[in-house]
């Protein structure tokens, strides 16, 4: 019996480590019918996954010492360069993006916040018992709050933008 303990034991701790490390292999976004965005590395039920992103290679093993040397990673052997110009054109790009998401997020935060405002004055007729009301309100509130990491998660990208 104890035999088949530790076997069922090695078993899972290996099916986690695989699960762990597959789960953190790349974060994708993904959008509901409602239109609510949402990032994650887990696949979301009922919502529909619009783009994923890649985690950054690591360095090389030496990189990461000599990185820490140097000042800046300018030149920096085993690393690879790139142009500023062509750096500059990337970080544009990459702006234009991040503030177009911030855009639609801080719209879906404004109609999170009518929706909630809205559904706080009124009580459904199903909601007799009143922790139906409340969980309803929670709901609308967690979403609110959900909208509201977005925007912070978002505007923080923005300002590392060099």
């Amino acid at each position: 019996m104890k035999g088949n303990y530790l076997y069922f034991l090695i078993a899972t701790a290996a099916v986690g480590a695989l699960a762990a490390g597959s789960a953190a292999a790349e974060t994708c976004k993904y959008e509901d019918a409602s239109g609510k965005v949402t990032y994650s590395n887990v696949a979301i039920k009922g919502a529909k996954k619009i783009q994923c992103f890649e985690p950054p290679a690591a360095p090389p093993a030496g990189a990461a010492r000599q990185a820490k040397v140097a000042p800046s990673d300018a030149n920096v052997p085993g690393l690879p360069n790139v142009d500023s110009d062509t750096q500059k054109r990337r970080d544009e790009a990459r702006r234009k993006i991040l503030e177009s998401e911030l855009v639609l997020e801080q719209k879906l935060l404004a109609e999170s916040q009518q929706a909630l405002t809205e559904g706080e004055a009124v009580r459904l007729g199903n909601e007799k018992n009143y922790q139906k009301y409340l969980d309803r309100i929670q709901e609308l509130k967690d979403n609110v709050g959900l909208h509201e990491k977005n925007v912070a998660a978002l505007k923080q990208e923005i300002a590392n933008i060099k």
